[in-house]
Order: C-alpha cells, then structure tokens, then sequence
C-alpha cells in the first residue's frame, strides 16, 4: 500500500476455478497477500477440483469486453495479468481491449495446460497469443512446455531455457521469466532475461503433489509486488520466494494435485 494507504489497484483477466486453487481465485488470494486491491475479467468458467479439468465454458466475447471496459473506467489498474484465454477470438478480444487502454505493467502467463494435464487453451490460440499479446507484455512466465511452443524450440537445459528466453523477448516481450519446474532433476532453475541481462534462481525440489495454480500464484505476486512499485527482478525475487513457501505450507487438500497455501506471509518488507 502507499503512505495514505491506498491499495494499488490490479487485474487478473483469467478463468475461474471451481477448486478455489488456480485462476482467479489463486490470483485474489495473492493479491490480498500482497496488499493490492485484486480486479476480475473472468473469460471461461471451469468445473475442476484437484483431480481435474471435467468441463470448460468459455464467456461470451461481449461479456469478456464488458467486464474489462467496466474496469477500465472506474477501477484502472496499475498492472495487469492474464491467464487463460481459453481461445484465439478471447485472445484477440483482451488484446483489442489491451491495445486501447492505459494498463500498467502487462504480465502473460500463457496458460496452456492445467497442472492434472487438461488442455485449457485450443491450439489454434497458441500463434494468436505469440502475435497480439506477448508484444504487449512487460513480462511473460511461461514453464518450459509453453515455451516450447511458443517459440518452437526444444527446451532441455538451463542454457536451453535461456535462449527460448531471448527468442520471446525477440518476439516483442519486456522480459521473459521461464520456469524450470518441468525439468528432471533434485534442483529447480528458473532462468530471467529482460533483453539485457539475466538472472537465475536455483532451489531444491519440493517432494509434494501440492502444485495446482502455482503459475497463476507466481503472476499474480509479481503483478502485485510490480504494481506496489518493485523493480522487474525484486517483483520477481519475492514471488518465488512466496510460491516456494506457499509449496512447503501447502495444506494438503484434495486427492490429486493439491492447491498451495495463499495464507503463507509474503517475504519481509510488506
């Protein structure tokens, strides 16, 4: 919050998440946690819970366009995430809004497939998103499966990650955090390149199943660390440092992929 404590004020135009561990609900949570004031664009309503993605229902464009012009012109962000768009004329419709109005920082998560392994965006959206919104974008978080296909290069190795990292930030991106977590090994790398520097961090791998929502819970807190007025690479420090001690306090719900604690204290400094 600033000295008159006022939250800043920030949107997450994603899906909704009847589990309450990803989406928008994952992203309020966070928020909060940050102490920014948390706005919605829902574009699809799932029906999910730990084990599962069992029906998707993407929102009618005009409904989608509605929700962001109604906070665009009463609530305007100070930075924005999106998350799952579902498909390539949701894509277009949040990009057309983007383009238009005065956002903020722009992060995308281009959320592609859930945690259980449910696709959750068609593929004929995956070129739309490279065209009209990763240039839009201050960051991009993709794990190494979405940059795979976003930037059509295999992605095996730290060095590998770093240079899919270059390749988007090429494409038009601020900068490009890339997730280690699909790569084997006891220790995770998730490698930053802002176009002229980068950055990685290393920890050791979690033993758990308690992973659903952890890239909406990652964008959500640099989006709210971003919008509270950290530089790119602090955003960046603290939110692995609260999704690493949200992983390790996780409660330990449902039978499948288990959603984080949102109630674990953000890094010191809030």
């Amino acid at each position: 919050m600033d000295h008159a404590g006022t939250p800043p004020i920030v949107l997450t135009i994603a899906g909704s998440d009847s589990g309450g561990g990803a989406g928008i609900q994952a992203d309020l949570k966070t928020f909060h946690a940050f102490g920014a004031f948390g706005t919605t664009v829902v574009t699809a309503v799932t029906a999910q819970n730990t084990r599962g993605v069992t029906a998707v229902h993407p929102v009618p464009l005009s409904v989608v366009a509605a929700q962001l012009d109604a906070v665009m012109t009463d609530l305007p962000p100070v930075a924005v995430k999106t998350g799952m768009l579902a498909n390539a004329p949701l894509v277009e419709t949040v990009a057309d809004r983007l383009e238009e109005q005065a956002t903020g920082a722009l992060v995308v998560d281009p959320v592609m497939v859930a945690t259980s392994g449910d696709r959750l965006l068609e593929r004929d959206a995956e070129r739309t998103i490279t065209a009209r919104l990763i240039p839009l974008a201050a960051l991009v978080t993709p794990n190494v499966p979405e940059a795979t296909i976003l930037t059509g290069r295999q992605v095996r190795s730290p060095e590998e990650m770093l240079d899919a990292a270059k390749a988007m930030v090429d494409a038009g991106a601020g900068a490009v955090l890339l997730k280690g977590g699909h790569l084997e090994g006891d220790r995770l790398v998730d490698v930053l390149w802002d176009g002229k520097a980068h950055r990685s961090w290393v920890r050791e791998r979690i033993p758990t199943r308690s992973t659903h929502g952890t890239g909406c819970t990652l964008s959500a807190a640099i989006v709210a660390n971003l919008a509270g007025g950290r530089s790119m690479q602090d955003a960046v420090d603290r939110s692995l440092a609260f999704v690493e001690a949200a992983i390790r306090t996780a409660p330990g719900l449902g039978d499948g992929h288990g959603p984080l604690n949102h109630f674990a204290p953000p890094p010191a400094g809030d």
